[in-house]
Protein backbone atom coordinates (compact mmCIF):
# COMPACT_ATOMS: atom_id res chain seq x y z
CA UNK A 1 0.00 0.00 0.00
CA UNK A 2 1.58 2.78 -1.00
CA UNK A 3 1.43 7.00 -0.80
CA UNK A 4 -1.11 7.24 -3.21
CA UNK A 5 -3.06 4.16 -2.86
CA UNK A 6 -3.57 5.44 0.78
CA UNK A 7 -4.42 8.62 -0.52
CA UNK A 8 -7.53 7.15 -2.59
CA UNK A 9 -8.19 5.22 0.71
CA UNK A 10 -8.27 7.74 2.75
CA UNK A 11 -10.22 10.17 -0.23
CA UNK A 12 -13.16 7.13 -0.03
CA UNK A 13 -13.10 7.07 4.11
CA UNK A 14 -13.77 11.11 4.03
CA UNK A 15 -16.98 10.72 2.40
CA UNK A 16 -18.40 8.96 5.30
CA UNK A 17 -18.07 12.42 7.72
CA UNK A 18 -18.58 14.43 4.62
CA UNK A 19 -22.09 12.91 4.01
CA UNK A 20 -22.78 13.16 7.82
CA UNK A 21 -22.01 16.85 8.57
CA UNK A 22 -23.67 17.66 5.30
CA UNK A 23 -26.86 15.62 5.76
CA UNK A 24 -26.90 16.14 9.20
CA UNK A 25 -27.00 20.13 9.31
CA UNK A 26 -26.25 22.27 12.42
CA UNK A 27 -29.43 21.54 14.73
CA UNK A 28 -28.36 17.45 14.76
CA UNK A 29 -24.91 18.44 16.17
CA UNK A 30 -26.52 20.10 19.53
CA UNK A 31 -23.52 17.59 21.10
CA UNK A 32 -20.76 19.50 19.12
CA UNK A 33 -22.59 22.56 19.68
CA UNK A 34 -21.90 22.20 23.17
CA UNK A 35 -18.34 20.92 23.51
CA UNK A 36 -17.30 24.28 21.23
CA UNK A 37 -19.13 26.21 24.31
CA UNK A 38 -22.29 26.65 22.73
CA UNK A 39 -20.82 28.31 19.36
CA UNK A 40 -23.10 27.32 16.41
CA UNK A 41 -21.54 24.40 14.04
CA UNK A 42 -22.01 25.53 10.69
CA UNK A 43 -21.61 21.66 9.15
CA UNK A 44 -21.90 23.14 5.92
CA UNK A 45 -18.51 24.81 6.34
CA UNK A 46 -16.94 21.86 7.63
CA UNK A 47 -18.47 19.45 4.79
CA UNK A 48 -16.93 22.01 2.69
CA UNK A 49 -13.47 21.99 3.95
CA UNK A 50 -13.49 17.96 3.98
CA UNK A 51 -14.55 17.87 -0.15
CA UNK A 52 -11.62 20.46 -0.83
CA UNK A 53 -8.91 18.10 1.09
CA UNK A 54 -10.83 15.09 -0.34
CA UNK A 55 -10.36 16.51 -3.88
CA UNK A 56 -6.84 17.67 -2.93
CA UNK A 57 -6.12 14.40 -2.58
CA UNK A 58 -7.51 13.13 -5.76
CA UNK A 59 -4.83 15.49 -7.26
CA UNK A 60 -2.22 14.01 -5.19
CA UNK A 61 -2.27 10.95 -5.70
CA UNK A 62 -1.91 10.85 -9.34
CA UNK A 63 0.67 13.30 -9.46
CA UNK A 64 2.97 11.08 -7.02
CA UNK A 65 1.96 7.78 -8.48
CA UNK A 66 3.40 9.27 -12.16
CA UNK A 67 6.27 10.99 -10.65
CA UNK A 68 7.64 7.94 -8.37
CA UNK A 69 6.77 5.10 -10.44
CA UNK A 70 3.78 3.96 -8.34
CA UNK A 71 1.34 3.05 -10.63
CA UNK A 72 -0.71 0.24 -9.24
CA UNK A 73 -3.45 -1.84 -10.56
CA UNK A 74 -5.45 -1.04 -7.52
CA UNK A 75 -4.63 2.49 -8.13
CA UNK A 76 -5.91 2.18 -11.46
CA UNK A 77 -9.30 0.97 -10.24
CA UNK A 78 -9.67 2.58 -7.16
CA UNK A 79 -9.07 6.42 -7.85
CA UNK A 80 -11.42 6.57 -10.53
CA UNK A 81 -14.24 4.74 -8.07
CA UNK A 82 -13.16 7.27 -4.85
CA UNK A 83 -13.93 10.17 -7.42
CA UNK A 84 -17.52 8.84 -8.95
CA UNK A 85 -17.76 8.13 -5.15
CA UNK A 86 -17.17 11.63 -3.70
CA UNK A 87 -18.61 13.28 -6.34
CA UNK A 88 -21.69 11.30 -6.57
CA UNK A 89 -22.65 11.20 -2.80
CA UNK A 90 -22.38 14.72 -2.63
CA UNK A 91 -24.56 15.68 -5.63
CA UNK A 92 -27.05 13.14 -3.72
CA UNK A 93 -26.90 15.10 -0.97
CA UNK A 94 -27.19 18.41 -2.24
CA UNK A 95 -30.26 17.18 -3.80
CA UNK A 96 -32.05 16.51 -0.07
CA UNK A 97 -30.68 20.35 0.53
CA UNK A 98 -32.31 21.06 -2.44
CA UNK A 99 -29.20 23.10 -4.21
CA UNK A 100 -28.83 20.87 -7.36
CA UNK A 101 -31.89 19.68 -10.20
CA UNK A 102 -31.97 15.96 -9.64
CA UNK A 103 -32.39 15.58 -13.28
CA UNK A 104 -28.40 17.17 -13.83
CA UNK A 105 -27.29 14.58 -11.20
CA UNK A 106 -29.41 11.70 -13.00
CA UNK A 107 -27.24 12.87 -16.12
CA UNK A 108 -24.29 12.92 -14.20
CA UNK A 109 -24.59 9.94 -12.04
CA UNK A 110 -25.66 7.99 -15.58
CA UNK A 111 -22.48 8.99 -17.42
CA UNK A 112 -20.43 7.67 -14.70
CA UNK A 113 -22.18 3.69 -15.21
CA UNK A 114 -21.81 4.12 -19.30
CA UNK A 115 -18.55 4.68 -18.89
CA UNK A 116 -17.50 1.97 -16.06
CA UNK A 117 -19.71 -0.34 -18.35
CA UNK A 118 -17.36 0.83 -20.86
CA UNK A 119 -14.33 -0.18 -19.28
CA UNK A 120 -15.87 -3.05 -17.95
CA UNK A 121 -16.59 -4.43 -21.22
CA UNK A 122 -13.06 -3.22 -21.98
CA UNK A 123 -11.11 -4.56 -19.43
CA UNK A 124 -12.58 -8.37 -20.47
CA UNK A 125 -11.27 -7.47 -23.49
CA UNK A 126 -7.56 -6.80 -22.12
CA UNK A 127 -8.09 -3.03 -23.66
CA UNK A 128 -7.44 0.02 -21.15
CA UNK A 129 -9.73 3.08 -21.44
CA UNK A 130 -7.13 6.01 -20.24
CA UNK A 131 -9.12 8.86 -18.57
CA UNK A 132 -9.29 11.75 -21.44
CA UNK A 133 -8.97 15.06 -20.94
CA UNK A 134 -12.42 16.12 -21.28
CA UNK A 135 -13.57 13.70 -18.43
CA UNK A 136 -10.68 15.63 -16.47
CA UNK A 137 -12.01 18.88 -17.24
CA UNK A 138 -15.80 17.56 -15.89
CA UNK A 139 -14.49 15.91 -12.83
CA UNK A 140 -12.62 19.94 -11.82
CA UNK A 141 -15.57 21.28 -13.03
CA UNK A 142 -18.11 19.20 -10.74
CA UNK A 143 -15.50 19.10 -8.01
CA UNK A 144 -15.90 23.42 -8.48
CA UNK A 145 -19.39 23.07 -8.52
CA UNK A 146 -20.09 21.23 -5.48
CA UNK A 147 -17.95 23.64 -3.57
CA UNK A 148 -20.04 26.30 -4.91
CA UNK A 149 -23.16 24.91 -3.91
CA UNK A 150 -21.80 23.98 -0.57
CA UNK A 151 -21.00 27.84 0.00
CA UNK A 152 -24.16 29.05 -0.85
CA UNK A 153 -23.74 32.16 -0.72
CA UNK A 154 -26.45 34.75 -2.80
CA UNK A 155 -23.66 36.55 -4.26
CA UNK A 156 -21.83 33.49 -5.71
CA UNK A 157 -25.68 32.04 -7.35
CA UNK A 158 -25.01 33.07 -10.98
CA UNK A 159 -21.91 31.82 -10.93
CA UNK A 160 -22.71 28.53 -9.33
CA UNK A 161 -25.58 28.60 -11.72
CA UNK A 162 -22.78 29.10 -14.85
CA UNK A 163 -20.53 26.42 -13.47
CA UNK A 164 -23.00 24.21 -13.01
CA UNK A 165 -24.00 24.46 -16.36
CA UNK A 166 -20.80 24.03 -17.99
CA UNK A 167 -20.28 20.83 -15.70
CA UNK A 168 -22.95 19.19 -17.38
CA UNK A 169 -21.95 20.18 -21.10
CA UNK A 170 -18.69 18.62 -19.77
CA UNK A 171 -20.38 15.68 -18.33
CA UNK A 172 -22.48 15.04 -21.76
CA UNK A 173 -19.24 16.10 -24.13
CA UNK A 174 -16.90 13.42 -21.96
CA UNK A 175 -19.47 10.77 -22.51
CA UNK A 176 -20.02 11.26 -26.84
CA UNK A 177 -16.15 11.09 -26.69
CA UNK A 178 -15.94 8.22 -24.85
CA UNK A 179 -18.27 6.50 -26.82
CA UNK A 180 -16.64 7.63 -30.15
CA UNK A 181 -13.40 6.99 -29.35
CA UNK A 182 -14.28 3.49 -28.17
CA UNK A 183 -17.02 2.72 -30.06
CA UNK A 184 -15.43 -0.56 -31.19
CA UNK A 185 -14.85 -2.29 -27.43
CA UNK A 186 -19.07 -2.60 -27.47
CA UNK A 187 -19.05 -3.50 -31.47
CA UNK A 188 -16.87 -5.95 -32.14
CA UNK A 189 -14.45 -6.49 -28.71
CA UNK A 190 -11.11 -4.61 -30.41
CA UNK A 191 -9.98 -1.35 -30.12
Amino acid sequence: MNLPNKLTVFRVILIVPFVLLLLGGYAQWGWLSAILGGAVVYTDYIALVIFIIASLTDLLDGKIARKYNLVTNFGKFMDPLADKLLVCSALICLIEMGRIPSWIVIIIISREFIISGFRLVASDNNVVIAASYWGKFKTTFQMIMVCLMLVNIPVLELVTQIVMWIATALTLISLVDYVVKNKNVLLDGNM
